[in-house]
This record gives C-alpha cells, structure tokens and sequence, in this order.
C-alpha cells in the first residue's frame, strides 16, 4: 500500500465528527494503529464519542504537535517507524493561527511535502479544514496540497492537486528577500569558523535569544557556512540583524547553486546521505530559506527572540 492522503474540507463541528468518527472506527476494527491529532474542542469531542475503544486510539493535541514543520515531518517519521508492521490511520489537523506569512507558507510546503516523504508508506492521513474558521488561501492550500479529497463519505481525485517540487518552486518564487542597510556584517575569509561562531553567537544573545537558542543558531550558522566553504564561492559573509519578534541570520557566497525546492526537508536514511546538514540546520531553528540566483547563493536563519 502507498500513502493515501485527504483533505477533509468541513463546515461545523457536525460535519467533522460525521465523517471523522467512522474514520477512525473504521481504521480500529481493522486492527490499524490510529493517531488523532486535533485541536480542541474537537479533540474533547471525539475522545467523548470514541471512548468505548479505550486506548486503541492514540490522541494528540494539534497545538503542542503543530509547532515547527520539520519537526513535525520528523516526529510522524518516528511514530509510522514505532508501529510497524501494522498499517496506520491518522486524523491529522495543521494548526494554521499564530503564524507569520512566511511560517504559513512553510506549513503549506510541509503538507505537500508529506506525500514525498511518506509516499510509499503503508498509511492513511485524513487531514481536516474548517471552511468556516479559515482564510481562503489556506483552503486553497488544502486544494493544492493533497492528491485526495473527502467527498461525502467518497475519496475522490483531485484536480487541484500540484506536484510537491512544483508547489515548493512557487513558494520559493513568491518570497521577498530584502536585507536592512544596517545588518551586521562577518566577512568569511578562510576555513577557520571560529571567529563567524563568536560573531553570531554575542549578537543572538545581545537580541534577547536565551543561551539554548543562541546555541542553535551559532551551529546552523556554523554549518552553513561551512556548506558555502566547500560549495560556494567568494567572496562570503554573515548577516545578523533583528526583525521585530525574530533575530535572522543570513550567509551568502557568490556561487550559483541550483537548490531544488525540496533541499532539506526531507529526512535523510542517515548522516551520510547528501542535505543531512541543511535537514539539521532546518531542526535546529525556527525557519530557514534559501534564495540561490546569479547574484550568489544565500541561506536566511529565522529564530523567534
């Protein structure tokens, strides 16, 4: 079996334990490992509802599940490995409020993305979306994002449906990438990083980011630069400087490299497969961009002061 993947398209708590309720009751009877993961109230509602099947069901809140994209990715990757061989059933609700613009449009990419990394998966993922409660644009996501949708009780194709690579090369292309004339600036000149080390990591904890945090940076920003050292070409430098709630980081070299929209996000099978150190450099910070053109190649860190 490969990944079968829906959007649920629903209007009102009703409509959503009518087709989410014999979804899961469905999935428990075939003996599949089901994982809810909803925000409240419906997370109440169907805990309420299901309770005759006990713990057969595993429940998570979407708010404290939904909280980096990458993460996220990774965090499903450990539950499908934690539960084979049996085949499993997920109710699946991306937290879609809190966001910035650019985290929204990551979360977009981290919806499609689950039909690349999760494509020859023994899985089913049912993903709901409140018509009522959301913007148009993250219904059109939904549309763009995912091969099936949920029709009345039918699983029926999506015309709507883009290509993973596609879908990532549009969100890459619609990103504005302005730096403020009065960014800090650390010139790379030579493979020794320990200077780019100290640069970024007294200014993260100038701005305000706690010890943790600035530490994560210091070894995204670390790797990174060291990515440009052996691919890139001079000159190259760092970039710091705060942007209301975030601090970003910026490295750039002067060569050109032609990223695919998928560099990074999907987890590697180990250390030694090629992206393992941007796949990293994504875990460890709140977001990263890359904009690769003929005015070099340059990767922006974004953490959350």
């Amino acid at each position: 079996m490969t990944l079968e993947h829906r959007a649920f398209l629903y209007g009102g708590i009703e409509h959503f334990l009518s087709v989410s309720v014999p979804y899961i009751a469905e999935g428990v009877e075939a003996d599949e490992a089901v994982i809810v993961v909803v925000r409240e109230p419906a997370l109440g509602a169907l805990r309420d509802v299901l309770a005759p099947y006990g713990e057969t069901i595993e429940f998570h809140d979407s708010d404290a599940f939904y909280q980096h994209p990458v993460r996220t990715l990774k965090s499903y990757q450990e539950l499908l490995l934690s539960k084979r061989p049996r085949s499993v059933r997920a109710l699946a609700e991306t937290v879609w409020g809190g966001w910035t613009p650019r985290q929204t449009v990551e979360w977009a990419r981290y919806e499609s993305l689950i039909n690349v990394v999760f494509g020859d998966a023994d899985a089913r993922a049912l993903c709901p979306y409140d018509m009522d409660g959301l913007p148009q644009r993250i219904i059109d996501h939904a549309r763009q994002t995912h091969p099936l949708l949920e029709d009345r009780g039918r699983t029926v194709r999506n015309a709507d449906y883009v290509e993973p690579a596609v879908f990532g090369g549009r969100c890459d292309r619609a990103r504005a990438f302005g730096r403020p004339r009065g960014a800090d600036y650390y010139a790379i000149t030579s493979d020794d990083l320990h200077g780019l080390r100290a640069f970024v990591g007294e200014r993260a904890l100038r701005h305000g980011l706690d010890p943790q945090a600035a530490q994560h940076l210091v070894t995204a920003a670390n790797e990174v630069a060291a990515n440009a050292l052996r691919h890139g070409s001079p000159p190259m430098g760092a970039w710091v400087w705060a942007d209301g709630p975030e601090l970003l980081c910026e490295v750039g070299d002067n060569g050109l490299w032609h990223a695919g929209p998928l560099v990074g996000f999907v987890p590697p099978d180990s250390a030694l497969e090629r992206g393992f150190g941007l796949w990293t450099v994504r875990l460890l910070v709140d977001l990263m961009e890359l904009r690769a053109g003929w005015d070099g190649t340059f990767v922006r860190l974004h953490v959350r002061r």
